[in-house]
């Protein structure tokens, strides 16, 4: 009887456990300083994005541009983002930094 109720105390806080963890967020999380240096608007392209940082989230418009946000640790367990706007030809038209802090955000769409 001891056993049992050794057994389901263990599992039961075990799948507590397993509820109250975070996974990581789907994006990738790069350096800002990387970002910065290495995406030029009307240069880079989604290839190269792709080659150096890895797929992130993404989202893409009816009109043929996307726009990808890759995270950068802003230290405290916050994160900046950095939005590149990808134009229908494959290049990168803009960028933006996001000034303010969040917890990094989940989302199922990847390039």
């Amino acid at each position: 009887m001891k056993l049992r109720l050794f057994l389901f105390l263990f599992l039961y806080a075990a799948l507590l456990a397993g509820c109250a963890t975070q996974a990581a967020p789907p994006g990738a999380i790069v350096a800002a300083e990387r970002l910065s240096a290495a995406v030029v608007a009307g240069r880079t392209t989604k290839a190269e994005l792709l080659a150096t940082f890895g797929p992130t989230r993404s989202v893409r418009f009816d009109s043929g541009y996307e726009a990808w946000v890759y995270q950068s640790p802003a230290g405290g367990g916050q994160f900046s983002e950095f939005v590149v706007l990808v134009n229908p030809a494959g290049v990168v038209s803009k960028t933006r930094t996001n000034a303010g802090t969040r917890t990094p955000t989940r989302s199922p769409s990847t390039p």
